[in-house]
């Protein structure tokens, strides 16, 4: 039998340390940049409605494209951050969307903020894999699904927090200042992340040449590299052993849970604020009650994380998904009075952007640190077939003429088989997880 080597077991058994949580807190920043971001267009369109005198449905191409530019940069992320490492894929992807953010203050059409939102997209989707990969490869592998879920609940707290700033913000400056802010945060953050962030340890551990300070970080993780020792990085195609050893069906059924989590997931983030301010609130009402679905699911850090790790995800995940499918039904079919629909809100947020948050950590933890970002990477970019679909199913029923929040009664079926599909990754067999080197007398 072949051995695990010692830098495997090392990483695979590392203690949480002040190294560990430095790099799950600039993540979780990470993520919270990206969960601003992705909300920022849609609180914006109830006052552009307004002052650009469109209709809500025309503002679904600007929706399509940040979609589409998120897909982008979620597939091409995940190969660069798997072969060319995750810090340098951070930077850059940080600062696209930050620029591309604050030019967005100076969008004068819709065609122009479509553009900008499709490169403020490629930099989201960037972000999310690569800092939940990154914070698995800082992660022991008993809680490696944990620690990334926490990371990932950056996403729900930058739309929880913006949106509550956003709120207090919009009447006094307009939409601009949503913008300006979702571009200030991320540049200010590539500082920090040039500055702390340190690259994985895998590429440390499997590179030739270390500067004084890599080395120190990997003597800090119990890691002397030794030439010829087996490390868990991509050495050949990171897409084509997605389909290999093992993986085929694990990874077919994860991308059919992320597009219609993600596809439920977005036809809110969208489209909701909208559908509230249709049914007669104001743009800071309705960005505030939308905004505690994001508020929901950070709770769901405190237990979903830890259920994945000791009981696994299919039974945690479906049962997740099934109750979303309910909070979606009473949003959709119940005319609430306010304070309830901002319960209601919250309860749905725990459950379908909950359930989003856990499927990254499950999938961060079921793929192995040589396709964790690729793994990762293209679950998010097909999953983001579901978020271009979504903005323009809530635009097409919309223009059926439905009430409002019918358009949201969809979303029950894909919850429904998102729970179904999570249910059956019990059968997905059981794939090597580590590589093994050669034993000492071949």
């Amino acid at each position: 039998m072949a051995a695990v080597s010692a830098t495997e077991s090392a990483l695979e058994n590392q203690r949480i340390g002040g190294l560990q949580l430095r790099v799950a807190a600039l993540c979780t920043l990470v993520q919270i940049c990206d969960g601003y971001d992705l909300n920022a267009v849609a609180w914006a369109v109830p006052s552009l409605i307004r002052d650009w005198h469109l209709p809500p449905s025309a503002f679904t191409i600007a929706f399509l494209w940040s979609s589409i530019g998120i897909m982008t940069g979620a597939l091409v992320a995940g190969p660069i951050g798997d072969r060319f490492g995750r810090r340098p894929l951070l930077l850059v992807s940080l600062t696209i969307f930050g620029i591309a953010s604050l030019l967005s203050t100076f969008a004068g059409s819709l065609g122009i903020l479509a553009v900008l939102r499709f490169f403020t997209g490629l930099g989201i989707g960037g972000g999310f894999s690569g800092a939940a990969a990154l914070a698995g490869d800082y992660a022991p592998h008993r809680l490696r699904a944990t620690m990334i879920m926490a990371t990932f609940t950056g996403a729900p707290a930058g739309g929880f927090i913006g949106g509550q700033t956003v709120a207090l913000l919009l009447p006094h400056f307009g939409w601009p200042i949503i913008f300006v802010l979702g571009g200030v945060f991320p540049l200010v953050l590539v500082l920090a992340l040039a500055l702390w962030l340190p690259e994985s340890p895998r590429f440390l551990a499997a590179s030739q040449t270390l500067s004084p300070r890599q080395a120190a970080l990997l003597r800090r993780l119990d890691i002397v590299p030794t030439p010829g020792e087996a490390v868990d990085v991509a050495r050949g195609n990171p897409i084509a052993m997605l389909f290999g050893q093992g993986y085929a069906l694990q990874t077919v059924l994860l991308w059919i849970i992320y597009f219609c989590s993600l596809l439920n997931l977005f036809l809110f983030a969208y489209w909701m604020p909208t559908v509230l301010n249709m049914i007669g609130m104001t743009p800071a009402q309705a960005v505030f009650a939308s905004s505690l679905r994001d508020g929901g699911a950070i709770f769901v850090a405190l237990y979903l994380g830890l259920a994945i790790d000791r009981i696994g995800p299919e039974r945690t995940l479906a049962l997740h998904y099934a109750l979303g499918a309910v909070f979606i039904a009473a949003i959709a079919l119940v005319a609430l009075p306010y304070l309830m629909l901002c319960v209601v809100s919250a309860l749905a947020g725990m459950t379908i952007i909950g359930s989003q948050t856990g499927l990254n950590g499950t999938c961060g933890k079921l793929y192995p640190a040589r396709m964790r970002t690729s793994g990762l990477g293209w679950a998010l970019g097909i999953g983001r077939l579901g978020g271009i679909a979504a903005p323009v199913l809530g635009g097409y029923l919309l223009s059926l003429g439905l009430a409002p929040t019918r358009i949201f009664l969809s979303a029950c079926l894909f919850a429904l088989i998102a729970a179904l599909a999570t249910a059956l990754l019990a059968f997905r067999g059981s794939p090597v997880e580590l590589p093994a080197i050669e034993e000492a007398t071949s």
